[in-house]
């Protein structure tokens, strides 16, 4: 059930951007570049301990925590306009109780591959 049901998600997330143009300099907007800078740091080294994280957990005893997880990131992911890591998260936050090992690592391995993604596109400065 989960297969067919990601493989045209998949190619319609494929289409995203990685990462959000504007979104960035919003927050900017609202709370200054070196509080963004400092929130967007901040949020690098927790995604970066999260995905490592899921990598542990095996989800048939630890779905619950997972969808919390996926949950979090899933939102922060999104303010800062990571669109595809965001997508991710919240398919794993809604799907955790159900994936067997092999559907769960490989929604790991696009998730990963998202944040690698959204780290090549931020702006350098």
């Amino acid at each position: 059930m989960f297969e067919v049901t990601v493989a045209p998600a998949q190619k319609a997330l494929d289409a995203e951007p990685a990462r959000e143009p504007g979104a960035y300099e919003a927050l900017v907007r609202e709370i200054g570049e070196d509080g963004a800078c400092e929130v967007r740091d901040v949020f690098w080294s927790e995604t970066s301990a999260r995905l490592q994280l899921f990598r542990t957990l095996p989800p048939a005893q630890h779905h619950a925590r997972i969808a919390r997880e996926a949950h979090s990131l899933k939102s922060a992911a999104g303010t800062f306009g990571y669109v595809r890591l965001a997508a991710l998260a919240l398919r794993l936050e809604k799907s955790a109780e159900r994936l067997g090992d092999g559907e769960f690592r490989d929604l790991l391995d696009l998730m990963d591959a998202a944040y690698a993604a959204a780290r090549a596109q931020e702006p350098q400065g």
